[in-house]
């Protein structure tokens, strides 16, 4: 018997199943105070510059990093992100 007919479709199944990517642009590290402090129009200083990488994670897993762009053929502004590094994920999240 071959390994596919013993596991059945399931993993088949799992490539369908969709997950949430949360793309991280910088941390703020704001005292409490400061943060008491913020209004509307307020600017809150990232630990990060414009042209540095984003990082990619599922769930604490940092999975990529890349560069912002905006979308070819999207919505005017609409924000992508252009892959640079990917980290070897493919067994991992099973």
């Amino acid at each position: 018997m071959d390994e596919t007919s013993t596991r059945g479709p399931a993993p088949n199944l799992l490539r369908e199943v969709p997950i949430e990517i949360t793309i991280t642009v910088g941390r703020a590290r704001p005292s409490v105070r400061d943060l008491m402090d913020l209004t509307e129009n307020a600017v809150l200083p990232l630990d990060r510059k414009i042209d540095d990488p984003v990082e990619l994670f599922i769930g604490n897993r940092l999975i990529a990093r890349g560069e912002l762009q905006e979308l070819d053929g999207g919505e005017p502004g609409q924000l992508a992100v252009r892959l640079t590094e990917v980290a070897q994920i493919r067994d991992s999240l099973l």
